[in-house]
């Protein structure tokens, strides 16, 4: 056996090197460490193998662990082992001696092997401090706070003190208190920094290097209407005067169909994809007038998938009735609604967003990201489990943010304004969206709102005081998260006659709310720029 250049101690010589302590008579025990790398200091006697002093074990290494001596059979019966004090039985393996060590759990642990005089080689003792560590490192990411987004951006964080952190693969600095901070490139999407502690555990965490949604001042459009010259110039010519700075434009409407010629096969297959305009011409033309582009994609209610996965029996891809039939509450018909639990409809509707980021989408905005209306006893959602509705919507979000990050876009939410104060009643959980996503888009359109709601008897004609109380509750529900909230605001009449003042009174109100951002909503695409202010250079 190999050894190292210690000196053989005289008998009864005690000897510490760290935490270990050795003791004989006739030679010194050596200690030889698995995956550590083996080493001895002198072998005469008997050596722990597969467990070394110091050693810090994962939970592979902890439930694998092996610990033999290096010592002849016949000395197993005057072999004394314990660990943490109890007794640790030993059997014979050709020349070696197995220690026969218990399940090992979390903490720190030690090991003693003592032999006695008969024992080969003179009577020893020999003690091996180890821990178990099979948690994985705590670590903290903050979202950096870019304000130009042609600089470079600052990362900080807090890792577990005994971790070694790295940003995309390169490691960092980490002082006494844990703390590191790294320069991130200009223009990188998202950035994954992990933390790996001396036990081999690690914490990863992909954060986005692009900071808070900036503010975004947009008008919603159609596929269709897009290729309506009219209806295309006057949103360009808001945008041109610098009254807005973005375009919605839908990928995917309330009928399932996606507007531009879309390559993910699921869209073709069901004959969803429908060219009513070219993406990235579409795309180029907004830029170039001086806006970004946000790709609206209705999710859940889909007739079109819906009816398709009825026909083909994946009867799992829609929302049930409890007797096993299409789900028709409201007024959306009994094949509207997809199923938001099923694998493949959740991911149909991440592909459609991951393609609508390569085509030069700015945002993606999720509309009907959301269960039916109606009694939730009276529908079914195959594969859901243990999880509530509310859960498996968050979920879904979460996993296409996570989709999203490498192309560097904007993931948004648009919600019903009820789900600030009652969540279940559509299955969104405001807090827990806020957490997974870049905005919250709340349809706050006072028309929407019953008689009484946050105390103001006529919504409809009240536009500001129902406007400016309900985002009150989403900026409350918000608060402390990197989500910005971006109201749908109403430029339409439905029940009273809505004109520049009913629209710019919604403005105003989400801006007591320092809500400088929202998206206007009319059908025929047709807004009212007298209730615009131009957009102060920042």
């Amino acid at each position: 056996m190999a050894t190292c250049d210690i000196p053989n101690p005289s008998p009864r010589r005690r000897r510490r090197t760290g935490r270990r302590t050795l003791l004989a008579t006739a030679g010194v025990l050596a200690v030889a460490g698995a995956g550590v790398g083996a080493w001895t200091f002198l072998a005469p006697g008997s050596a722990v193998r597969g467990l070394a002093d110091g050693d810090v074990l994962d939970k592979q290494r902890a439930t694998q662990v092996s610990a033999y001596l290096d010592a002849r059979g016949d000395g197993a019966k005057d072999l004394r082992t314990t660990l943490d004090g109890a007794p640790v039985p030993v059997r014979t393996e050709g020349d070696r001696i197995k220690l026969a060590l218990p399940r090992l759990t979390e903490g720190r642990h030690t090991l003693v092997v003592e032999g006695g005089g008969s024992f080969p080689f003179g009577s020893s003792r020999e003690v091996v401090d180890f821990t178990v560590d099979t948690t994985a490192p705590e670590l903290d990411v903050a979202v950096p706070q870019v304000k130009q987004t042609d600089k470079e951006v600052t990362l900080t964080g807090k890792a577990a003190t005994d971790a070694k952190v790295t940003v995309d693969g390169k490691e960092v600095p980490v002082d006494d208190a844990g703390t590191f901070r790294a320069t991130v490139a200009k223009g990188t999407p998202a950035v994954q920094v992990a933390a790996v502690d001396r036990a081999g555990n690690t914490t990863t965490r992909t954060v986005s290097a692009q900071g808070r949604r900036p503010m975004i001042r947009a008008a919603h459009i159609t596929a269709i209407g897009w290729g309506d010259d009219t209806l295309r110039k006057g949103i360009l010519d808001l945008v041109r005067s610098g009254k807005l700075n973005a375009v919605q434009l839908d990928v995917k409407d309330e009928d399932g169909e996606v507007g531009y010629n879309s390559q993910v096969p699921l869209a073709r297959k069901i004959g969803a994809a429908k060219g009513y305009y070219d993406a990235r011409k579409a795309v180029a033309e907004i830029h170039a007038a001086g806006a970004q582009v946000i790709g609206r994609i209705v999710a859940f209610r889909d007739p079109l998938l819906a009816t398709a996965a009825w026909k083909s029996g994946q009867r799992e891809q829609v929302v049930l009735t409890s007797a096993g039939q299409p789900y028709g509450g409201g007024n959306y018909g009994a094949l509207a609604f997809t199923n938001f639990a099923d694998p493949t409809v959740r991911k149909y509707n991440q592909d459609l967003a991951v393609e609508a980021a390569r085509l030069g989408f700015d945002d993606v905005l999720y509309d009907y990201v959301r269960r039916p209306d109606g009694p939730l006893s009276g529908m079914r959602f195959p594969g859901i489990g243990s999880a509530t509705p509310e859960q498996s919507i968050t979920s879904f979000v979460a996993e296409t943010q996570t989709a999203m990050r490498p192309h560097g876009k904007y993931l948004g939410v648009s919600v019903f304004g009820i789900a600030a104060t009652r969540p279940t009643e559509i299955a969104q959980d405001i807090p827990a969206l806020a957490k997974v996503s870049d905005y919250i888009a709340p349809m706050v359109y006072p028309s929407h709102w019953g008689p009484g709601e946050y105390g103001v008897a006529a919504p409809d004609t009240s536009p500001y005081a129902i406007v400016h109380r309900s985002l009150a509750d989403f900026a409350r529900q918000t608060k402390n998260t990197q989500s910005e909230v971006v109201p749908w605001l109403q430029d339409f009449s439905m029940g009273s006659t809505y004109g520049p003042a009913q629209v710019a009174d919604q403005i105003k109100a989400a801006a007591a709310n320092n809500m400088k951002s929202f998206i206007l909503w009319n059908a025929g695409a047709r807004y009212q720029g007298a209730a615009l202010q131009q957009i102060a250079a920042s």
